[in-house]
């Protein structure tokens, strides 16, 4: 009769101890990096980019070779647009904890 008694409490926390740890185990916040949408930032800086080398390289072009001006600049200025607002972009980052 002892024996089976034993062997029950012991079964009985073998439960217990089992149930218990994946409630231990979760209980602890972790600690996530959360950014900012680069991906989203980068295309606006890609977009502003092109558009104001377009209009500076237009303006900077001389008579006859306006349209390889415009075009030279947009992709010079979507190139640096896009680099820059990935940057900045990246400084918006912080640890929470979940």
């Amino acid at each position: 009769m002892r024996n089976k008694m034993i062997a029950s409490a012991a079964l009985v926390c073998s439960a217990f101890a089992v149930a218990a740890a994946p409630v231990a185990a979760e209980a602890k916040p972790k600690r996530v990096l959360v950014c900012e949408n680069t991906r989203k930032s980068a295309n606006n800086g890609t977009l502003i980019g092109a558009v104001a080398g377009g209009l500076l390289g237009n303006a900077v072009a001389a008579k006859g070779v306006k349209t390889e001006g415009t075009v030279l600049g947009a992709g010079v200025g979507a190139v640096a647009g896009h680099q820059i607002a990935k940057k900045n972009a990246k400084k918006n980052c912080r640890y929470v904890y979940r």
